[in-house]
């Protein structure tokens, strides 16, 4: 029988093993500590699913739980029962799990500029600028390699992605202009964007970087850096973009997440332009 130290070492391995992302790796580890220091003394080889079903109605009333983040431990607990443990608990529990019809956050033509306009470091510039002329996730951002960057096709190659699957977003020549005056004055090695230290640039330190130049910009909505994206895709379609176009830029497996966006018209990709052409970077 597997102690506590043993159980997440194998579980971080086994989470390693199937390809899972390192961001995914970290939310799953830190949803497990928080599932075991709840349960405790009852031990994780003894919990009953009415139990687990206990922490989360614990997670959802008393912590206040988010939509995703209650999604994000489901999967945790899920993937040591069955895959770690091979234990058959059923997960059918009576918990809405409706993911709420939000709309998301987007930022004016006019914001994004003020924004951008806000950084005079050329690295903090080139992380923002990317994450809105092309339509990234943070994570997505931060894993790009210089490799990645194919300056001949006008093309960003992103790796396993979310669904695991390869795509190619936009390369604004804006943006190779600005990159390439990036790695002219940093000399990054691997990655596009690396922390002092080498490795990948830190997640938490563009999420700061994001609060205090909204700020800067006198942007009053709550925008992160993934409100860049919702921005990219909306602004797309302000500009007739064809909304299936704009669903393979994203990486969106299903249309019906991309249609959040609304409008459908009809442009081929070979006309897409980057919003980040409309602006003075």
């Amino acid at each position: 029988m597997m102690n506590k130290t043993d159980l997440i070492t194998t579980y971080k391995h086994q989470l390693i093993l199937r390809n899972y992302s390192k961001n995914t790796v970290d939310a799953y580890l830190s949803s497990l500590n928080n599932f075991l220091q709840y349960i405790k003394d009852k031990g994780f080889n003894n919990v009953s699913a009415t139990q687990i079903e206990g922490y989360f109605y614990y997670c959802k009333k008393e912590l206040n739980y988010s939509y995703s983040t209650m999604k994000q431990h489901l999967g945790s607990i899920k993937f040591l029962y069955q895959e770690v443990l091979k234990q058959e608990i059923d997960f059918d529990f009576n918990i809405k799990m409706k993911k709420p019809s939000t709309i998301p956050e987007v930022l004016s033509i006019e914001e994004v500029q003020r924004l951008l306009n806000s950084f005079s470091n050329v690295k903090h510039k080139a992380i923002f600028t990317l994450c809105y002329s092309a339509g990234l996730r943070l994570g997505e951002i931060l894993n790009i390699k210089i490799s990645d960057i194919d300056s001949d096709r006008m093309q960003i190659r992103i790796h396993q992605a979310k669904g695991k699957k390869d795509r190619y977003s936009l390369l604004s020549p804006k943006v190779l202009e600005l990159l390439r005056k990036y790695v002219r004055e940093f000399n990054p090695k691997e990655y596009l964007f690396e922390g002092q230290n080498g490795g990948q640039y830190s997640s938490a330190s563009v999420q700061q970087l994001m609060r205090r130049h909204r700020k800067k910009a006198n942007i009053k909505k709550k925008a992160t850096p993934h409100t860049l994206r919702h921005s990219f895709a909306t602004h797309l379609l302000d500009n007739g973009t064809d909304i299936r176009f704009i669903q393979e830029l994203l990486g969106h497996k299903h249309i019906s997440t991309t249609q959040i966006y609304t409008h459908v018209s009809s442009r081929s990709l070979k006309d897409v332009k980057s919003p980040i052409e409309d602006l003075d970077i």
